[in-house]
């Protein structure tokens, strides 16, 4: 579907509400007839006479087609039809010329009924993945990429195709593979950067690395990856790893490898997972030495670690954190376009049953939801490249994680699901955290908030709303990436820039015009603020872990790898 004005904000967005329903409830759920189809029914029965001219339009759109005077192509950045065959092709051409005819159709159709904004976005979410899929770039028959491997390969790749859909269909999720299941090797080509796990409990294992500088900053950095990935997304590749870069820059780094939990821990929720942080930042205390520690939170691992200092702060105890680094977190859900409507009171309830019943949420449901937020990026393009040209999907880093997935325990979806239905952080007391009221602007201490510009799980402008809340100085730094690469952000990416400045009262949109622009990553910018808020310079330590806390596995530890 033609994409309007406001798919460049919020609404592209899915906040992690409706990523955690979704996943529960399964994606048919979305797709099936409901009432919002019955009212675009009577609504265009109401407008006959823009009914058939849209209906007059088309039939004039096809005919035009058909004798070779349309001028209909398609956008610039539409790489499905990328091939020269589609343009030059007579037939291919007019094919392309039509289904872009009935697109614009379906969609002014729609805007013509006049719909309430919950039913709009309903139907609107059905009509682009059925035209999505209907694309002529994923028909077999006359796809020239697939036409070309027939070619190339003399029909070897028809063999392969198959062979790799009856792979893909058989185990979940039941989504095209994005990436080969041996292309990378944790612990080895990822994960890669030396240290050892220096605590172990039953929800996490906290890793410390080992320092790359002689002399390292006194306040050590505790990271804490999301709940619903495994932690290596902030240890990838060397060359790519955030935690690598860091050590370079001086900094002692420590990170929460979660457990991968089933049904035995249906009852862990938000209190148990901000208990663990506060298990690990007392650790850490303790073989540092040091009275603060930084904390880096990322998406709902960053939640979890704002909840978590709010417990502090209420306890009078914040003086523990230097301070706040959140990443691609939304604490702010304020609930507007697509998510709103998809996600309501009958839906949270209906998704906490399904997890409550088995113990937990799976998490190839959760990958299987990932993959249709971005269906011709994530889905059909790789339908096309694994089953049409019968090749292997191309390995790469980020894919493998996000295909590494994780169950997430029942009560910690319930928790999510409500706090994120009930926008309850942004306020005060509308949630608790370990008996403490959460009072997020109580978080004094100052932050530094990341977001990516193209971000489709955490809007960027939901992220900026986030700091707001918090005390303290603010930066916000935006990134030109979306949810991953704006994590994943090393030096020496040529087209890679963001925008810093601190938070104010102005709104999003008014930040960025006033905004710095930097070229390059925004990894260099952080570590230097970073830095000036990490203590002083002392000797780097010569072992890991201490007297009490003796290094147990090497790194990446033992919870990583179970699955």
């Amino acid at each position: 579907m033609t994409a309007g004005p406001a798919d460049e904000g919020e609404e592209l967005a899915a906040p992690l509400d409706l990523m955690l329903t979704d996943a529960a409830l399964g994606l048919p759920r979305r797709l099936a007839p409901n009432s919002s189809w019955f009212a675009l029914g009577r609504r265009l029965a109401t407008r006959p006479r823009a009914v058939a001219r849209r209906g007059t339009d088309l039939t004039r759109q096809l005919a035009q087609i058909a004798v070779g005077q349309s001028a209909i192509t398609p956008a610039k950045r539409d790489r499905r039809f990328a091939d020269p065959a589609w343009q030059q092709n007579p037939f291919l051409r007019r094919t392309v010329q039509a289904y872009l005819a009935a697109e614009t159709t379906a969609d002014a159709l729609v805007t013509d009924a006049g719909l309430g904004w919950r039913d709009n976005e309903r139907v609107r979410f059905v009509l682009e993945n059925v035209f999505d899929a209907v694309a002529p770039s994923n028909n077999p028959l006359i796809s020239p990429v697939a036409w070309k491997a027939v070619i190339d390969t003399g029909g070897r790749n028809l063999f392969a195709g198959l062979r790799n859909l009856a792979r893909d269909s058989l185990t979940a999720p039941r989504v095209p593979s994005m990436v080969d299941a041996d292309a990378f090797e944790v612990g080895r080509t990822l994960a890669a950067t030396a240290g050892a796990v220096v605590f172990r409990s039953e929800v996490l294992e906290l890793i410390q690395y080992v320092p790359q500088q002689p002399k390292v900053r006194q306040y050590p950095l505790l990271m804490v990856p999301p709940v619903i990935n495994k932690y290596y997304v902030l240890d990838l590749a060397p060359g790519r790893s955030l935690v690598e870069y860091l050590l370079r820059e001086g900094q002692q780094v420590f990170v929460i490898s979660w457990r991968n939990p089933d049904a035995r821990h249906r009852d862990w929720g938000l209190d148990v997972y901000g208990q663990a942080i506060l298990d690990a930042i007392t650790a850490i205390e303790d073989i540092s030495g040091s009275p603060r520690t930084n904390v880096l939170g990322t998406c709902s691992g960053g939640i979890l670690a704002a909840m978590t200092l709010a417990h502090l702060a209420d306890a009078g105890t914040l003086g523990r954190i230097g301070a706040l680094t959140l990443a691609v977190t939304v604490l702010d859900q304020t609930q507007a376009g697509r998510t709103a409507a998809i996600v309501d009171e009958d839906t949270a309830k209906a998704a906490i049953a399904m997890s409550q019943a088995r113990g937990y949420l799976s998490g190839s449901s959760l990958a299987e939801v990932f993959a249709w937020l971005r269906p011709n990026d994530l889905i059909w393009n790789y339908w096309v490249n694994n089953y049409l040209q019968g090749r292997r999907p191309p390995p790469f880093d980020v894919l493998f994680w996000n295909a590494d997935t994780t169950r997430m325990t029942a009560a910690l979806h319930r928790d999510f699901v409500r706090a994120a239905l009930d926008n309850a952080l942004v306020t005060p007391g509308a949630v608790t955290m370990l008996g403490s009221p959460v009072d997020l602007s109580k978080i004094t201490v100052d932050s530094y908030v990341i977001a990516g510009v193209s971000d489709h799980i955490s809007a960027w402008q939901a992220c900026y709303r986030s700091g707001e809340l918090l005390g303290g100085d603010r930066e916000f730094v935006l990134s030109t990436s979306g949810h991953i690469a704006s994590m994943v952000n090393p030096p020496g990416n040529p087209k890679a820039s963001f925008h810093s400045g601190p938070i104010g009262d102005e709104t999003a949109d008014a930040w960025l015009k006033a905004a710095a622009s930097h070229p390059g990553s925004w990894w260099p910018y952080y570590a230097e603020w970073l830095g000036s808020r990490s203590g002083e310079e002392r000797d780097a330590p010569t072992a890991l872990g201490g007297p009490t806390w003796p290094p147990l596995d090497p790194a990446p530890g033992t919870y990583v790898f179970e699955s």
